[in-house]
């Protein structure tokens, strides 16, 4: 197997560790593999793969995620430096509503997470330099764009830097009102 899946306590969100093979060129680890992570709920084509460059540690990505019917998986990557990785469970009728957990995925630890539909996600940059990639199971669609502030008190989410940058669109995001029931997959 090209890596290894770990469970967290938040249903459908699985930690992918790579188990690089290398040599005294370097090494090769597979980014993605269909057959290995359909057995941890991947079960779509690859519509979309993006490439994230934060330029300062402290900087704050998120909490982004799609509305169905344009809902979207992703499998989230670190190739250079290192993030604290947050997502944030959403679905309505969840029983780990609202709760959210975090991994810190750098390119020497070679952990990724597997996001699934209906999770807010978002990161913080520990690190100068951060690059992530995103593998997408749906393409980005401005109209089902939606998001949550990350400092939102009712996630009460504990990033360990100091945000230091946040984009005004980010910042705009609103903050879960006491109606919030969830999204609806």
């Amino acid at each position: 197997m090209s890596f290894e899946i770990l469970e967290t306590s938040l249903a459908g969100l699985k930690i992918v560790v790579r188990q690089p093979r290398g040599d005294a060129r370097g090494f090769l680890a597979r980014i993605f593999d269909a057959a290995g992570l359909r057995a941890c709920g991947w079960h779509a084509a690859i519509e979309q793969v993006n490439h994230t460059y934060t330029a300062r540690a402290g900087t704050v990505r998120g909490m982004h995620y799609q509305l169905p019917p344009h809902a979207e998986q992703k499998l989230v990557s670190c190739i250079r430096g290192e993030v604290w990785d947050v997502a944030v469970d959403l679905r309505a009728g969840s029983p780990t509503f609202l709760q959210w957990h975090a991994e810190r995925l750098s390119a020497r630890n070679g952990r990724a997470l597997l996001i699934p539909q209906g999770f807010a996600h978002g990161f913080q940059a520990l690190t100068d330099d951060a690059e992530l990639v995103y593998c997408h199971s749906a393409p980005y669609v401005p109209q089902a764009e939606a998001g949550v502030h990350f400092g939102d008190a009712r996630l009460g989410i504990a990033w360990p830097l100091p945000p230091v940058l946040v984009s005004e669109r980010d910042l705009a995001h609103p903050p879960l009102g006491a109606d919030f029931t969830g999204v609806a997959l």
